[in-house]
């Protein structure tokens, strides 16, 4: 007889983006003339940049004709894409890395998921809190998280670390050991960012502790603001206790492209083995690479026209971010975030339910969004919106919210 991961069955209701998307899709079909504006996940609206549609045009030809085919690719990724990479995003902003520490794949969530294979189910994972849902939903279903209290909307054996107004969104070190531990900046949700303070003593935690960081760096390039570290390997130090993972989903639009990429430096050993060699055996038995033509589209994000084309549509979010923000707190709303993240965190009127908020928003206003609460206890009373809608609706959005709060 065949037996199934028990572990999957403790996992409570729905994935987060599907209760939404049953939500809202439940309320379209019970009111077909509805203008729904959506603002709840985080999937762009602008089209990918010119060069990247041109290189992707060629890559296609290449396909075409015997000389310039391409069968099964590098499992690692190509190696003009993992140069580009290298010289882009770290070379030339002073990180020294290796083109073989990258690994280039179907995006971050993917990886954030996967690179728990790597590791024992023994080890005690740590979050912030609220967290993006994929961090602890796969340490569910690998066992690492014990069983889920419905009371307290928690896994027993994760550790939670409020992220919140309270502490400025910078949780504090883990009063327990923590082996595996889990950061985002920008964060997703909230929208804040970790300084080089926070994440020195975060780097120092985890080499005392002989932890490993879990660094999602997914929306590093809406950064804006001097002084905030893009990648965890600015840290000293932190090549010997991190793994960094980054996306063109957001920056460049690959939502349904899908690329991204993960730093895993040699340096980085645990139990005296690699990561780079465990995760290289992990990709090289389980992933056969991500598609030559969407990895020349993504090698021409760093080209010179690529980078200024992707920079203009980051620009066209981050106006986004304002005009909710300022939108929302026109409405007498508590915001934070937006300004160096594409995603806004508001406090719900009232100490209203973020579900219920939620609820009122795409009835009355026809807006959705995602509920705080789905990204664990901490998130509750707050909803998270995002900045990918189109200009318009963007501020048909605004103007309604509020309208349905009496600020219009």
């Amino acid at each position: 007889m065949a037996h199934i991961n028990e572990n999957y069955t403790k996992l409570p209701g729905s994935y987060l983006f599907a209760e939404i998307g049953r939500r809202s899709a439940a309320f379209a079909a019970s009111h077909p003339d509805a203008d729904i504006i959506k603002m709840g996940i985080g999937d762009v609206t602008r089209p990918l940049a010119p060069a990247v549609i041109e290189a992707m045009h060629q890559a296609v030809e290449d396909l075409a004709t015997s000389e310039g085919f391409h069968g099964y690719g590098p499992e690692q990724g190509y190696d003009f894409l993992r140069e580009a990479i290298l010289h882009g995003d770290y070379l030339d902003r002073g990180i020294e890395l290796e083109v073989d520490e990258i690994f280039i794949s179907d995006g971050a969530k993917s990886d954030c998921g996967n690179i728990g294979d790597i590791f024992a189910t023994a080890n005690r994972v740590a979050v912030c809190d609220p967290v993006y849902p994929v961090y602890v939903d796969t340490n569910a279903m690998a066992g690492r998280a014990g069983y889920y209290d419905a009371a307290a909307e928690a896994w027993t054996d994760i550790i939670y670390m409020p992220t919140t107004a309270e502490n400025h969104f910078s949780p504090a070190l883990p009063s327990q050991d923590a082996d595996l531990i889990y950061l985002c900046s920008p964060n997703n949700p909230t929208g804040t960012v970790l300084g080089f303070e926070e994440l020195e003593q975060w780097v120092t935690y985890a080499n005392n502790h002989d932890a490993v960081i879990f660094f999602d760096s997914a929306y590093e390039r809406f950064v804006t603001e001097a002084g905030i570290p893009r990648s965890i390997y600015e840290i000293p130090g932190a090549k010997t206790c991190a793994i960094e993972f980054r996306s063109f989903s957001k920056t460049a639009g690959f939502t349904g492209a899908r690329c991204g990429y993960t730093v895993v430096p040699k340096a980085l050993v645990r139990d005296g083995v690699s990561l780079n060699a465990l995760w290289n055996r992990r990709q090289t038995t389980k992933f056969n690479g991500a598609s030559y033509v969407i990895q020349r589209g993504a090698a021409a994000i760093y080209t010179p026209d690529g980078a200024k084309q992707v920079e203009e549509t980051i620009d066209y979010y981050r106006t986004n971010a304002r005009i909710i923000k300022e939108g929302l707190e026109a409405a007498g709303l508590e915001v934070f975030g937006a300004v160096n993240s594409p995603y806004i965190w508001c406090k719900t009127p009232n100490g209203m339910g973020s579900w219920d908020f939620f609820d009122l928003l795409l009835e009355k206003a026809h807006i959705i969004t995602t509920p705080g609460a789905g990204f664990g206890p901490a998130g509750e009373g707050y909803i998270r919106l995002t900045a990918f809608s189109d200009r318009e609706a963007t501020q048909t959005a605004m103007a309604r919210i509020q309208q349905l709060l009496g600020c219009a």
